[in-house]
């Protein structure tokens, strides 16, 4: 892929206040700059960023409906009702059923939980879950993750008289279903300060909400926080605000004393005895959580999840592993077809978005390739499969376009859709794909930005190679964990030249392990280019060139900082 670089140099202001919270703190002005870019401009904010405390975790009952949420819930297990804990099949969904179901169990014995079968009964709420519901004796359903738009499955609930508490993060219609409570801080008369957790982190609250209304110490939510950090890596949250506390705080849970289910995923995963990151999360831990909601029933992934005992569990670990490596298969497959149909369409370069229909490809695999698509091609792409006599999809998208409006914009020709802002799910009638692609297209190509249709790398700063000290590296990590609102800062450094001992690397010869020296320093740094092979040879010419580039540690030689480079370009002569 080829980008383009943006570096948005400091105003004087952002310079100058940039200085002074360095000075105050201890840390180069560059980080300093970080954080000015982070909306961070005081010594104490500063501090509350580097170190989140669980104490700063906002009151739950700001959100509406919490009061309602924990009376009724109380009232449940005053009568002793049977509680129902339903959520969806992705990451999200499984984590936090699996948190309100572990927690709950803890002091009631007469809950059950459930997740909707991906192929018969779709995302969300429905009606065959509301049957078993009714036919299993419930009262009380908590849905997590989704709900939010299930107006007629909660109604022929409540004519069943199963009462619903909705625990959602995802865009609300203008009417919004007969639930006793809905929580979500997206709804259009939220009283809730922050608007981003996720899912799970929905969940997490109502559950405090009931921990404080019944006397239950903050202590006992702390093991469930894993849970918490798994989804929100997963389903890619803002990692700022109240997500950074409950990030920070998971990850040293995972990291430290993973409850038994996630700890035989690590074990699988081959995680055993490294310091997990939100990047171990996305590419290992949750792909295997997903895999079961994918390939066969995400109830599957609540089980390993809630587990007690630590051979069984690794039992599941090991089957959900399977089931990610059928998923692999699948996908690679998949995202061939996929490639080859967007060649072969008439101007297909020219176009601002992909929309592709192939009835015979795997339902739970189409977002994988939707994501494939978007990261090949960069545009909004939407992957669509027969679902007997509908047409159902996963759309993505790319950096600051709204991909859920997009779809929006056609809603007359939906049976029903959902999501965000960058991932969306829709379902529609056979016959109506060919307007819906025209009318999608035409939507994306009169509201897409100029800027937003080519990749593009945000460089945070420009560094000399001088600059890269271990203190700089140690002060470097406080900023973890990464991820939206908060990435990996991506530094520059110009005129940049092989050591001489640069060498291409991996098994087809794919990428560049490289040692570099800059006309600043005698510093020698030690890099990797994945998938970058064919710059080896301009490299090797020994003239000067500009790399974009992370900063790591060196996962063989702990403590030594490697640069995982992102790009490489000749230096343009001034």
């Amino acid at each position: 892929m080829s980008y383009n670089w943006n570096y948005d140099a400091p105003t004087p202001e952002q310079e100058t206040l940039a200085n002074e919270l360095a000075n105050e703190l201890g840390i180069s002005p560059i980080l300093g700059k970080l954080l000015v870019d982070r909306g961070i401009h005081s010594a104490i904010e500063a501090k509350k960023f580097f170190r989140p405390q669980l104490t700063d975790l906002l009151d739950p009952f700001l959100f509406r409906d919490m009061e309602k949420a924990v009376d009724r819930l109380n009232e449940a297990l005053g009568n002793r009702e049977r509680i129902l804990v339903y959520g969806d099949y992705d990451v999200d969904g499984c984590t936090a059923v699996a948190l309100v179901y572990k927690f709950l169990q803890q002091f009631y014995s007469n809950i059950d939980y459930y997740i909707p079968d991906r192929y018969e009964e779709g995302y969300g709420v429905s009606y065959k879950g509301v049957d078993y519901a009714y036919e299993t004796g419930v009262k009380l359903v908590i849905v997590l993750d989704c709900g939010i738009k299930a107006v007629e499955e909660i109604k022929y609930a409540k004519e069943k008289g199963i009462d619903f508490i909705i625990c959602d993060h995802h865009v609300p219609d203008d009417i919004m279903p007969p639930a006793v409570a809905i929580l979500n801080a997206k709804r259009a008369d939220s009283t809730y300060p922050y608007k981003d957790l996720s899912g799970c982190g929905v969940g997490f609250k109502f559950m405090q909400a009931f921990a404080i209304n019944n006397g239950i110490e903050f202590s006992q939510l702390i093991p469930l926080l894993d849970l918490c950090a798994v989804s929100i890596a997963s389903d890619i949250v803002p990692i700022m605000g109240e997500n950074r506390i409950l990030a920070f705080h998971g990850l040293r849970q995972l990291n430290s004393n993973p409850s038994v289910g996630m700890k035989a995923i690590i074990d699988v995963c081959g995680l055993t005895n490294k310091e997990i990151s939100i990047s171990d999360i996305i590419f290992k831990i949750g792909p295997r959580i997903n895999a079961s909601g994918r390939m066969q029933n995400g109830k599957e992934s609540v089980t390993l999840l809630v587990e007690k005992n630590y051979k069984a569990a690794h039992c599941e670990a090991e089957k959900i592993n399977r089931y990610n490596n059928q998923r692999k298969d699948l996908d690679k497959s998949m995202t061939e077809q996929a490639n080859q149909i967007v060649e072969k369409l008439d101007s297909q370069h020219e176009h601002k978005a992909i929309v592709i229909y192939n009835e015979e490809w795997h339902k739970g695999i189409i977002g994988i390739v939707a994501s494939r698509l978007t990261e090949i091609y960069y545009r909004p792409s939407i992957v669509l499969t027969r679902d007997d006599e509908f047409a159902t999809g996963s759309a993505r998208s790319v950096s600051e376009f709204d991909i859920y409006k997009a779809i929006e914009s056609c809603r007359d020709l939906l049976e029903n859709f959902g999501g965000h802002t960058y991932a969306a799910g829709l379902t529609m009638k056979v016959e109506n794909v060919p307007e819906f692609k025209r009318r999608f297209m035409q939507y994306v190509e009169e509201n897409i930005l100029p800027e937003q249709t080519s990749a593009i790398i945000n460089i945070d700063g420009i560094l000399n190679f001088k600059d890269i000290t271990h203190r700089f590296f140690i002060d470097l990590k406080r900023f973890n964990p990464f991820g939206p609102e908060n990435s990996k800062p991506i530094f520059c450094t110009k005129h940049v030249y092989d050591y001489g001992t640069s060498k291409v690397v991996g098994r087809e010869q794919e990428h560049i392990k490289l040692e570099l020296v800059d006309d600043k320093s005698n510093n020698v740094m030690n890099g990797i280019a994945f998938g970058q092979s064919a710059q080896a040879r301009y490299i090797k010419t020994k003239r000067s060139f500009d790399i974009v580039y992370t900063i790591e540690e060196n996962t063989h030689k702990r403590g030594e900082i490697q640069l995982q480079i992102e790009d490489i370009r000749p230096t343009e002569i001034d």
